[in-house]
């Protein structure tokens, strides 16, 4: 039995996570998202696409745009964010297709359906929101913030030493 959750699944939860923290009052970029969270921006824009069809997100044009959650918080659960980027939560062999031995059911297959149930009932009963009242989540996601801070101070500094050399070059 293998019950897994694929990087596509944990990295849509997690840039939904990051998103509820910082976006409270303002849109966050995938840039802003992909930084704290060591995800590619190219891979948060196809999971952001999903995330958008889904309802789930809004793009917001501008200065200041980048993405804010379509409903509360409170209203997100994290299988709705799994099933939003078509991932799967199943501990069969076959998929939940029931043809696990030739064409037909094997002999756990319901105890395995079973626990996917219990699985996908136990993500259903958690919301962005309940991840968001956690300390260790607000730690982390203020740990988070002042790493990107302080490496945007240092590519700034190093740019402005930069500049400052070649003035001194004329």
């Amino acid at each position: 039995m293998c019950v897994r959750l694929t990087t596509r699944g944990r990295y849509a939860v997690t840039a939904m996570l990051d998103l509820a923290f910082h976006g409270q009052d303002r849109a966050v970029t995938l840039n802003e998202i992909a930084a704290r969270q060591t995800i590619s921006v190219s891979y948060l824009e196809q999971l952001f696409a999903c995330l958008r069809r889904a309802g789930m997100v809004q793009g917001v044009r501008g200065p200041g745009g980048g993405y804010q959650l379509c409903l509360t918080a409170s209203e997100v659960s994290v299988a709705d964010i799994i099933a939003a980027v078509d991932e799967q939560i199943d501990a069969t062999r076959c998929g939940g297709k029931s043809n696990c031995q030739g064409d037909q059911a094997c002999l756990t297959h319901d105890l395995w359906t079973g626990l996917s149930t219990q699985i996908r009932d136990y993500l259903k009963d958690i919301s962005l929101a309940e991840l968001l009242e956690k300390q260790h989540v607000q730690e982390v996601a203020k740990r988070q913030h002042q790493n990107v801070q302080q490496i945007i101070q240092i590519q700034r500094n190093k740019a402005g030493t930069i500049r400052e050399n070649d003035l001194f070059r004329s």
